[in-house]
């Protein structure tokens, strides 16, 4: 664990450091850990892009405990630089960015549903047995949004999509 004070420090080091200095500041707070989680959303929130692009790379690098902060920072900001940034980061963290992307999709949270889509999308193969799981569920809505990620996915999403879809009509026409 690194200390608040040395998370502030590669922070500004992120900030103004030049190429060297940014890389290792990005790998020192990617090892902090939790600890640096808000500062380095802080960073995202405030920074030009190179600044959002070392942070993002260093909350992929932290991973899971990086997820449900940066839902609750897209959720409060304005900002789609930032939102694309956090979303970029969310794909980069992967699998475990999954449930709570698809909770957002889910859930019709009208601000961060295109950027969970566009996540997920990024995630791919991963992704498709929980959208799959959405496309069963009894609101329509939901169906639909799900089955439009499968197909928005190409390669991944489309032979399951059509399993799916040919699964469904066939219990459709056996009723």
């Amino acid at each position: 664990m690194t200390d608040k004070t040395r998370i502030e420090e590669l922070i500004a080091d992120l900030r103004q450091g030049p190429l060297a200095m940014r890389r290792t500041a990005t790998a020192e707070l990617g090892a902090s850990g939790e600890a640096a989680v808000g500062p380095l959303i802080a960073a995202m929130q405030t920074g030009d892009n190179d600044v959002r692009w070392y942070a993002a790379r260093a909350l992929v690098q932290i991973g899971e405990a990086a997820i449900d902060p940066l839902l609750a920072a897209m959720r409060a900001a304005d900002d789609r630089d930032f939102r694309r940034y956090a979303t970029a980061t969310l794909t980069g963290i992967g699998d475990a960015a999954i449930e709570p992307l698809i909770d957002v999709i889910e859930s019709a949270d009208a601000n961060l549903q295109p950027f969970a889509a566009m996540a997920l999308c990024r995630i791919g193969e991963p992704a498709v047995e929980p959208l799959l799981r959405l496309m069963e569920s009894p609101d329509p809505k939901t169906q639909e949004r799900a089955a439009l990620l499968l197909w928005k996915m190409g390669e991944p999403g489309a032979g399951p999509l059509t399993g799916a879809l040919e699964a469904g009509n066939r219990s459709a026409n056996n009723k």
